[in-house]
């Protein structure tokens, strides 16, 4: 392919452009999955080849439950990306984990419904692992990042991942808050799960934007947008610093996860 990145970065709710990128092309892929979210734009940061692209388009026109996980992430694999970061938006299980904070999952509880979550085909089953989901590697590199911008990270997360694109009800939020997770959303699973069986380094850094209903406050889209504008900055300037120090080449375990994951 004409195009080359090594860096991939899906832009979540209310990151519909990266603004981080000089000498930017547009170019549009089609995949054996279908068309991805939108257009990809890659681009230059310092001396680093980035491709971003909008999860939900770039007129949030998507509903979580109707991306195409495979083709956003086949495309970035097409493109040579090797590692993807995934800002996102987030509810709260926790009152310590307040609105305008960050959070980065390190596991995940997956009740989605409907989502097709493999590249296993007729004639290809891949069992893979996700004890760890995440890699270690940017998860790291995260942590000392938003440290040394005193933002508010808080580690080692549990995320459940919701259908959407609906808000929970009191019930199910309360149910949530059970389980000892500590973030809910809608968009990361698939999408990891996915990277990994593409090989692909993938981290999430999760903008938490309110309590969730289990607080005895519904969750409107209004509040959220209004915490997500709030927290724009601050995730353009850990992403700002986070590409910078990503080492050229990488020491963990991401791209050999098919080597034990298929008879």
């Amino acid at each position: 392919m004409k195009h080359q990145a090594e860096i991939g970065i899906f832009g979540g709710t209310g990151i519909y452009d990266s603004g981080l990128l000089q000498d930017t092309n547009e170019i549009s892929i089609d995949t054996p999955y279908g068309k991805p979210s939108d257009t990809i734009t890659i681009g230059d940061f310092k001396d680093r080849k980035i491709a971003f692209m909008p999860r939900h388009g770039k007129k949030h026109t998507i509903p979580p439950h109707m991306i195409n996980y495979k083709a956003n992430i086949w495309a970035f694999k097409e493109l040579g990306v090797k590692r993807i970061i995934a800002p996102s938006a987030v509810g709260s299980l926790k009152e310590e984990f307040a609105p305008g904070h960050f959070a980065l999952p390190s596991q995940f509880l997956d009740f989605t419904k409907s989502r097709d979550g493999s590249f296993s085909e007729n004639g290809r089953v891949i069992h893979i692992s996700v004890a760890d989901p995440f890699c270690p590697e940017l998860q790291d590199l995260i942590l000392k990042v938003a440290q040394n911008q005193k933002i508010t990270m808080h580690k080692d997360c549990t995320y459940v991942c919701i259908e959407g694109p609906r808000f929970s009800t009191k019930a199910e939020s309360k149910f949530f808050r059970t389980t000892d997770a500590d973030i809910i959303g809608m968009t990361l699973v698939p999408e990891c799960q996915l990277a990994r069986e593409a090989q692909i380094c993938y981290v999430s850094i999760s903008s938490i934007t309110d309590y969730d209903v289990w607080a005895g406050k519904p969750v409107t889209a209004k509040e959220v947008l209004e915490t997500i504008s709030k927290n724009v900055v601050l995730t353009k300037n850990l992403l700002t610093s986070i590409i910078d120090k990503i080492p050229k080449t990488r020491g963990c375990y991401c791209e050999k996860a098919l080597s034990e994951a298929e008879f």
